[in-house]
C-alpha cells in the first residue's frame, strides 16, 4: 500500500486539532481548531478559541452594515489563524441558505459572504455562529508530518464542543471526549 493511499484514509476533515503542550508555534498554542478541508494538497481550518476583544457589532458597523436587533456584547470576533486575517468566516449551525457556504456536514456550515452578516444584524441569523477573522493552513503532508511529530490530537467534530462549549474551557474538554486529561501531560520529551 502506497503512502499516499494510507493517507486517504485518515483525512481530518470534520475533525477538531487540539493543540498539544509541546507544540512551539505561538499561533497554536492550547487551541482547538476545526478541519474543514484536508486532501492531499493540504489542509484548512479554524482556530475556535481565540476570541478577540472586538465585539460583532463593530464589525458589522466597521462594514456599514445596519444592526437593527440588539447583539449580545459577550458576542466578539475570534482569530480563525494567520492566514488572510483580514478575511472573515462565519462558522454557524444550522447550515441555512447563503451565497457561499461549505458544508462541514449535516449541521455545520462555514460561510463566507456578506449576505450571512446582513442577516445577523437583524436578528435572522443562524441559530448559532463563530465569526472569525482568518484561517489555519497546512501545505501538502505538512498535517500529516506534525501529526506524526505529535504536535496534535484530533476528535471527530461535534456541535456540542464548537458551539457549546466555552472558549477557555474548549482545549481541555475537547482532549477529555479522549480520554486523556491534557493539562498533565507534559512539554517535555522522554527517550528511553
Amino acid at each position: 500500500m502506497s503512502q499516499k493511499i494510507a493517507l486517504k484514509e485518515n483525512y481530518l476533515g470534520n475533525h477538531l486539532l487540539i493543540a498539544m503542550p509541546a507544540l512551539k508555534d505561538a499561533n497554536f498554542d492550547h487551541t482547538v481548531s476545526l478541519i474543514c478541508e484536508h486532501n492531499e494538497q493540504g489542509a484548512m481550518g479554524f482556530v475556535l478559541n481565540r476570541p478577540t476583544a472586538l465585539p460583532i457589532q463593530d464589525l458589522l458597523e466597521h462594514m456599514e452594515i445596519e444592526v437593527t436587533v440588539p447583539l449580545d456584547p459577550a458576542e466578539v470576533l475570534h482569530t480563525g489563524g494567520p492566514v488572510q486575517p483580514e478575511r472573515g468566516f462565519v462558522i454557524h449551525t444550522p447550515i441555512g441558505d447563503w451565497e457561499s457556504t461549505l458544508e462541514l456536514n449535516s449541521e455545520i456550515g462555514i460561510t463566507a459572504s456578506r449576505d450571512i452578516l446582513d442577516a445577523i444584524a437583524k436578528g435572522q441569523g443562524p441559530e448559532k455562529q463563530i465569526i472569525t477573522l482568518g484561517y489555519a493552513g497546512w501545505g501538502e503532508g505538512q498535517l500529516e508530518r506534525e501529526m506524526t511529530d505529535n504536535s496534535w490530537l484530533s476528535v471527530p467534530a461535534d456541535i456540542g464542543l464548537i458551539f457549546e462549549t466555552e472558549g477557555k474551557e474548549l482545549w481541555k474538554v475537547s482532549a477529555n471526549r479522549l480520554g486523556i486529561d491534557i493539562s498533565l501531560l507534559t512539554i517535555e520529551a522522554g527517550h528511553a
